[in-house]
């Protein structure tokens, strides 16, 4: 429960908060193109290339959708040995955060919260398909985050209602 205080000026003096809600997958999809050649321990390590894509909006009961696009290129010897990809997603509430800072929060700390989860999901998946666990490394949400902003010339990352 979240105490709600006013301050001298009358502003909300609400303790700063982040709730999920609720955590899912939205989409997944694992690809084995050559099993069960592609199966066969060659001594190469596999090339592997991952992709991130952050997405956040509002909805119309205050709450917000966060989702987080993963996707996983595995290939030896110039041959794809496995792709993934994983949209994974929360619902998320948040109390007594400033609108400069709602951004923020739900393009780092959000991802953040939902990373070990999608992180598990992959290495579940790769064993499933027959390859030794692939595990992540941990994601830089913020380093994504500035670089995007950079790419929108500072005007920041539109966060909308639904």
């Amino acid at each position: 429960m979240t105490d709600t205080n006013a301050g001298a000026n009358g502003e909300d003096m609400t303790a700063p908060g982040l709730r999920v809600l609720a955590q899912y997958t939205r989409d997944l999809s694992f690809e084995n193109p050559r099993a069960p050649d592609s199966l066969r321990v060659t001594g190469e390590a596999p090339q592997i290339e991952i992709g991130v894509e952050l997405n956040a909006r509002g909805r119309g009961d205050g709450l917000f959708e966060v989702e987080m696009k993963l996707q996983v290129d595995a290939k030896r010897g110039g041959e794809p040995a496995f792709n993934v990809e994983l949209v994974y997603g929360g619902l998320f509430q948040l109390e007594g955060i400033p609108e400069s800072e709602l951004e923020p929060v739900l393009m780092i700390e959000a991802p953040r919260f939902l990373f070990p989860f999608a992180r598990r999901i992959i290495g579940d998946l790769t064993i499933d398909g027959g390859f030794p666990p692939f595990l992540m490394e941990p994601i830089d949400f913020a380093g994504i985050y500035q670089a995007r902003q950079q790419q929108a010339g500072g005007a920041g990352v539109v966060v909308g209602q639904a």
